[in-house]
């Protein structure tokens, strides 16, 4: 079972991506400070490190270069609301393993986890899900029927993603919101129903059934 170390300073969001990987069977630890990053990191017994950057105390880079430096090569996402093309050249060459910026979907940040984590005698990584005709390339972004490509915004393709990795499954308003939208979303939105209706006018009208009172599903 892999030990995840979240380094985060905001609660709100430390939670929710403590809970989200515990659901999915990681063993997780918090800290919300650079110093006991570099302490928790040192002292070995994790398997992967989720890094915020605006840290108290010593700031996330800081703490990343403390890392390389004593020869600890656990990987490291970087997590954080900095999105500028100077702030992530800096972490990836600074030595992490992989860059996301906040707001951020839960269903990307666990597909990154276990794509670090995984060893070389797993199965490869699905690269393509199915239903039917339909066919979604997650490396080209590339969305396909039986009769053409089809054009998709991020946030239409991340909803039909999270839609093909549960086939069949009834998906609630509140799980797609959260999964898609990540932490910060309005529960009183009406914005799945839109994105819903964008994805069957695109892709068939029948492609995605509504469960009334609650929710939906892939047919």
């Amino acid at each position: 079972m892999s030990r995840i170390l979240i380094v985060e300073d905001e609660e709100r969001i430390a939670s929710f991506v403590d809970k989200g990987l515990r659901a999915n069977g990681f063993v997780t630890t918090v800290v919300t400070d650079g110093d006991a990053a570099l302490r928790s990191v040192i002292s070995g017994g994790h398997d992967l490190v989720v890094l915020d950057l605006g840290l108290p105390g010593m700031d996330g880079f800081t703490v990343l270069q403390a890392m390389r430096d004593a020869k600890v090569t656990t990987p490291v996402i970087i997590l954080t609301a900095r999105d500028s093309v100077r702030d992530t050249v800096a972490g990836l060459e600074g030595g992490a393993d992989d860059y996301m910026t906040k707001p951020f979907r839960f269903e990307e940040l666990l597909a990154r986890v276990r794509l670090r984590l995984k060893s070389g005698d797993h199965a490869p990584e699905v690269t393509v899900l199915r239903n039917g005709s339909l066919s979604l390339d997650l490396r080209t972004r590339r969305v396909r029927t039986e009769e053409s490509t089809v054009d998709l915004t991020a946030r239409e393709f991340s909803l039909l993603e999270l839609f093909l990795r549960h086939p069949g499954q009834v998906l609630s308003r509140g799980q797609i919101l959260s999964h898609v939208w990540g932490y910060d979303f309005d529960p009183g939105s009406n914005v799945v129903d839109v994105y819903v209706r964008t994805l069957r006018r695109k892709l068939g009208h029948d492609r995605i059934l509504t469960v009334r009172g609650m929710g939906y599903r892939l047919a």
